[in-house]
């Protein structure tokens, strides 16, 4: 199955100007992309890799999934020469002095594991910092491949791979985003770039779909995490932080990795809304406001709803928080339902929320209707 996706308006942001000193982001181009409100399922803290690249000469293909912004150093040069920031392949050739030019269909490619398997909604090619190094278009493609495949197999004739992006000019230091309408679960994909030239980051939003079997044999995990499925829907306040970080992997390591919100000026109070994996049976939960020191959510408060119209049911009520702790409650009476909302009082942050259970009957059905549907 092949989609021809249709690029967003702001793909292509045109020449980007040479650099000439100061702010080196002073001229960089982005757009507000929609799908942006969905999880990075090339985060690294998701387990996500760039396993091989054919060519990496003048900067590591690892470039492109680091979390911060890409940096410049205009005096900063190595052995091989300029260093830059993010994946750059050195310039292409032609077969002869008759012929020196690339042809048309050369090009450069970057194998990318994601770090969570799913349906992907957006991709974000930046190109920052290069101004006359970037690649003439760009081009992705993704393939689903049970278990742990090397580059070697994912590169074999017998992988059937699904354009994402089609081949697509690009502008230098920009962000230029792709959304993407292909209904398919992906756990690799391939990126290219025509005919050569550098990628600062990639960024790669979308859903998680989780393996029903891997969930089943778990039996007890947490209902609500990104790496199984669990999504934040929306939320009151993400000014400091993301809502995202609270279903994160692993503990917080420092005060911007979880959820925290400005400071409050009246009587009202700030939420988080998720979408559960599926239907579920929620035992016990975990707050977790780690590194939020003096400025932790002083009270939270717990409702679990099952289904789009259903009542929001009080499942933890409101309760004191404690800076820089991990809180943990066993639920009296076990909560089901597909969705969770936290309210934190009046503000601040909290770092985790662990929600664990299993899937109910109905939930487990849910779950692999939809990972068939997806092709899983």
């Amino acid at each position: 199955m092949t989609a021809q996706n249709t690029p967003t308006p702001a793909t292509f942001t045109g020449d980007a100007s040479p650099y000439g000193g100061g702010e080196p982001y002073a001229d960089y181009r982005t757009a507000d992309f929609p799908f942006t409100q969905y999880a990075n399922l090339a985060d690294r803290q998701l387990g996500a890799g760039v396993i091989a690249a054919n060519d990496e000469f003048f900067a590591m293909r690892e470039n492109l999934l680091l979390p911060h912004a890409a940096v410049f150093d205009p005096e900063h040069f190595g052995h091989k020469g300029k260093v830059m920031d993010g994946w750059e392949t050195r310039r292409r050739r032609g077969v002869s002095g008759e012929h020196p030019w690339p042809t048309e269909d050369d090009h450069d490619w970057a194998l990318v594991r994601l770090g969570a398997p799913g349906v992907v909604r957006g991709i974000v090619v930046d190109t920052a910092h290069f101004r006359g190094n970037y690649p003439q278009a760009v081009s992705v493609e993704g393939t689903s491949v049970d278990g742990s495949p090397t580059p070697e197999e994912l590169c074999g004739d017998d992988v059937k791979w699904t354009t994402l992006v089609p081949r697509t000019p690009v502008g230098g230091h920009a962000a230029n985003g792709f959304a993407v309408d292909v209904e398919q679960r992906f756990t690799h994909l391939r990126v290219n770039q025509h005919p050569d030239g550098g990628i600062a980051r990639l960024r790669v939003y979308g859903e998680v779909v989780a393996d029903p079997a891997w969930l089943a044999a778990l039996g007890t995990f947490d209902v609500v995490a990104l790496e199984n499925g669990g999504q934040v829907e929306d939320a009151s306040d993400r000014f400091y932080s993301p809502a995202t970080n609270t279903i994160q992997p692993g503990r917080s390591r420092k005060m911007d990795d979880g959820w925290e919100t400005r400071r409050r000026r009246d009587d009202g109070h700030d939420w988080i809304r998720y979408q559960l994996v599926q239907q579920s049976e929620i035992r016990a939960v975990e707050i977790d406001t780690a590194y939020l020191k003096g400025n932790s959510a002083g009270w939270a408060a717990l409702s679990i709803r099952d289904g789009e119209s259903g009542e929001w049911v009080e499942a933890l009520p409101r309760t004191r928080l404690q800076p820089d702790t991990n809180h943990r409650f066993v639920l009296d009476t076990p909560a089901v339902g597909t969705h969770a909302r936290i309210d934190i009082f009046p503000d601040g942050g909290i770092s985790r929320l662990r929600l664990f259970g299993s899937l109910t009957e109905q939930g487990a059905a849910g779950l692999a209707a939809r990972h068939r549907e997806l092709g899983g």
